[in-house]
């Protein structure tokens, strides 16, 4: 019996254009949870280039790691400054 080997599974490594992107961010809004949210903006922070997100926002690299782990607890203006740094746009509409 020959054994399987498994790579890790990185949601980064599939973001590949603006409307990966987009699908993989608002299927996460829609789920409501505000760690699941964070975790995405990580996941397209790497898939873009945490080291330059990090100069764009003026934040550690390691700070961005932390607060967009899905274990962090970044705050509405980290979560801001990280979206406008993506290119992303932070909207409201009625439920």
């Amino acid at each position: 019996m020959t054994q399987e080997t498994f790579s890790r599974y990185d949601t980064a490594d599939y973001l590949k254009n603006e409307a990966d992107i987009a699908a993989y961010l608002e299927a996460c809004v829609a789920d409501g949870d505000p760690a699941l949210i964070a975790a995405a903006l990580g996941d397209i922070a790497r898939a873009r280039n945490m080291s330059q997100l990090a100069r764009d926002t003026g934040l550690t690299r390691e700070g961005l790691y932390k607060a967009l782990s899905g274990e962090g607890n970044p705050s509405f203006a980290t979560v801001m400054k990280v979206a406008r740094a993506l290119g992303l746009r932070v909207t409201f509409r009625p439920a």
